[in-house]
């Protein structure tokens, strides 16, 4: 069944000349989701290319059709950085439509996933995507963009602190600015917000270390910890005590530096 599968593939590939013919790219599409490993990498050369061509054309429907065929690319045969392939899917982010982007985000990030440096690869797309927030006053790309910020978030981990002045300007315009009758895109950047709070706090902790090792007056290093610490307790409070260890260790520190809470 399988080898039938990458044979009708490969003739799907060959037909793929005239994206005008529905049906082939359809055929071809559906095709391509049934193959998986070790197949569908026998067939790289031959997929790639139309899978490609297809997301490459100027109609949206077209567009999405091939990056679904391009991800499940990535998703089965990638295992190597593509170049070519990252820089195809950048440029859909120039669009102005909501349907592409929300395609094109999800199988970017799968794909940088995979290269072989993702902190300067994710580093160009969140820019890239905090600059349209930023600008962006259409409903539903504010909704796409909000909800796949979460994703990229996640992905990125701690690096994210990189990016935290640009990131806590666009959350808060996005806050402030009604999305009724939905919500859609603030619930998305709270969902956003909580994540960047999960994964940036130890940033808050090496400013406790930094400033202990500091030569500061010792009324001014008080209030920068004092200051500090209340941060990391007041996300403890709002976690329900999830970093409630983590913060068992942060105070015994804080009180060897010769600090006490009062």
């Amino acid at each position: 069944m399988i080898k039938l599968k990458s044979v009708l593939l490969k003739i799907c590939c060959s037909s793929l000349q005239d994206l005008s013919f529905l049906a082939v790219k359809h055929v071809f599409s559906w095709m391509l989701v049934q193959v998986e490993r070790p197949c569908l990498t026998e067939y790289l050369e031959k997929v790639f290319p139309p899978s490609l061509l297809i997301s490459d054309d100027y109609r949206t429907e077209n567009k999405v059709l091939g990056v679904h065929c391009l991800h499940h690319i990535v998703l089965i045969v990638v295992s190597q950085p593509s170049q070519v392939l990252y820089h195809a899917l950048f440029s859909h982010l120039h669009t102005s439509e909501a349907v592409p982007i929300q395609v094109v985000l999800p199988c970017l990030l799968d794909l940088v996933s995979v290269l072989e440096k993702p902190p300067v690869h994710f580093d160009n797309v969140l820019r890239h995507i905090l600059t349209h927030m930023e600008m962006e006053h259409k409903l539903d790309l504010r909704c796409v963009y909000a909800k796949n910020l979460v994703l990229i978030i996640e992905r990125m981990g701690i690096v994210i602190i990189h990016h935290l002045k640009r990131l806590e300007r666009v959350i808060v315009g996005y806050l402030e600015v009604s999305d009724a009758p939905e919500k859609e895109a603030r619930l998305s950047i709270l969902d956003a917000l909580q994540k960047t709070l999960q994964i940036a706090w130890p940033r808050v902790l090496r400013f406790l270390v930094d400033i202990s090792s500091e030569s500061l007056p010792t009324q001014l290093k008080e209030q920068l910890m004092t200051q500090a610490s209340h941060c990391l307790l007041l996300l403890d409070h709002c976690s329900k005590g999830k970093l409630q260890v983590r913060m068992t260790i942060i105070i015994l520190y804080i009180e060897s530096c010769g600090y006490r809470r009062k």
